[in-house]
């Protein structure tokens, strides 16, 4: 451990899987690492959607960060939000105090956005964190409760109708976890309704839904959330959401859904920490918020303060469009950001971010996944075997995988929940 590594302090904002890929890989290095975030746990957000149908609870997908890290004595982890940022004097301003750094890695990730719609917010119900997942959780199987002893049979049928706003991979997930729901784990637990009743409609604005994915998974995936009751509409424009009320448009006709929930997964934008780096560096922000970024993840002309994962906007060499927030560019730029830290401090310079890109999945239900792996497109039992294996190598923690994967086990032969509770009510 050379002198420079033992006193090079690297401050780590987010403890996400860019952030806290970046301090596992500056473990044992000799650099002192500050790991701050606002949260005590990290969260495995490719699987929220499992905790707003029941499907896991939430301690199965969060690990607190300490945990985590505990084994790594050169890293500490702080209870903290950043306020504002100071570069000429490499401090960070935290809500409750001040940390000095000589590398400042900002991984803060992303929040919901409404595009302007703000009035919005009241009726919808975004799913970004361990409070929106229970939230919807809340929402979903309080829905059929309320559907069970409603006589009126036009207010029964809103209480059964789901708007899923959004066709990406977070809402076909979702459209399909309340359809296995609907179709299989409630089927014989009413008696006034029959929860395969349910009206799930999944709204997509561009034409097709996965539009990240090839046009062929896309109608895999489209045919797999139709046999589970899911009804898509694409070209479809949301125009106004108010109480108890979805306003869409197709083509010229307006048409207005009546519905208790609204489930937002549409879009996202980079948290309010982009906005603070923008006006301390000047740095550029994209129309989603995030940091536009030097090839080697730097922000222009501060070459001390690095930005990761949703947060930033960077497109490799030999890519048109900036990569996706997704998890596995996250994790692949958290051991990147070490690696470059490495070698500053060894006196080498390192080459330009690179990504490997191991695939897109997205899965629609039991059984039932879409795969694109290079040039290997395929759906069914053997992508659905894929996602769930990537899955578990992904979760943080031995013990959450081993809780995951019984749980699972057990639900794919008893199509059973046990996270079907309804719990936080008013």
């Amino acid at each position: 451990m050379s002198q420079e590594a033992r006193h090079h302090h690297v401050v780590i904002v987010g403890g996400g899987f860019a952030g806290l890929y970046a301090a596992r890989s500056l473990a044992r290095t000799g650099v002192q690492v500050t790991l701050v975030d606002r949260r005590n746990f990290h969260l495995f957000q490719p699987l929220l959607y499992q905790v707003a149908t029941g499907n896991v609870p939430p301690g199965d997908i969060s690990s607190p960060l300490r945990s985590v890290l505990s084994r790594y004595k050169n890293v500490r982890v702080l209870l903290g939000e950043l306020v504002d940022l100071v570069p000429a004097e490499h401090k960070v301003i935290l809500a409750d105090g001040e940390l000095s750094y000589d590398t400042l890695i900002v991984a803060t990730g992303v929040q919901p956005t409404y595009f302007g719609q703000e009035a919005w917010t009241q009726w919808v119900m975004p799913l970004k964190t361990i409070e929106d997942a229970a939230a919807m959780r809340r929402q979903i199987l309080y829905a059929f409760e309320a559907a069970e002893r409603e006589a009126d049979p036009a207010l029964q049928r809103t209480w059964m109708t789901f708007v899923v706003i959004g066709g990406g991979s977070t809402g076909v997930e979702l459209s399909g976890a309340i359809g296995e729901l609907a179709h299989h784990t409630l089927r014989s637990d009413f008696r006034n309704i029959d929860p395969q009743d349910a009206r799930i409609l999944l709204l997509e604005l561009t034409d097709r839904i996965l539009p990240a994915f090839p046009p062929s998974l896309s109608a895999k995936a489209a045919a797999s959330l139709a046999r589970l009751g899911v009804t898509i509409q694409t070209g479809t424009r949301v125009t106004d959401v108010r109480e108890g009320v979805v306003q869409v448009q197709q083509g010229e006709q307006t048409e207005q859904i009546e519905t208790r929930s609204t489930l937002w997964t549409a879009g996202v934008r980079a948290t309010a920490v982009a906005q603070i780096l923008s006006e301390r560096t000047g740095a550029i922000q994209d129309r989603m918020g995030r940091i536009a970024v030097e090839p080697d993840l730097t922000v222009p002309e501060y070459p001390d303060i690095l930005v990761l994962g949703d947060l930033a906007n960077i497109s490799p060499a030999g890519r048109e469009k900036p990569l996706p927030g997704v998890a596995p560019v996250a994790i692949q730029e958290g051991q990147y950001a070490a690696g470059l830290i490495r070698a500053r401090i060894e006196g080498r310079t390192p080459g330009p971010f690179r990504y490997f890109d191991r695939g897109n999945l997205a899965v629609i239900g039991r059984n039932a996944a879409v795969a694109e792996i290079g040039r290997l497109r395929f759906s069914g039992f053997i992508a659905w075997l894929l996602w769930v294996f990537v899955h578990i190598i992904y979760l943080i923690g031995f013990d959450n995988r081993l809780l995951v994967i019984f749980r699972w086990a057990w639900n794919y032969w008893t199509r059973k929940r046990g996270a079907r509770l309804i719990v936080g009510m008013e």
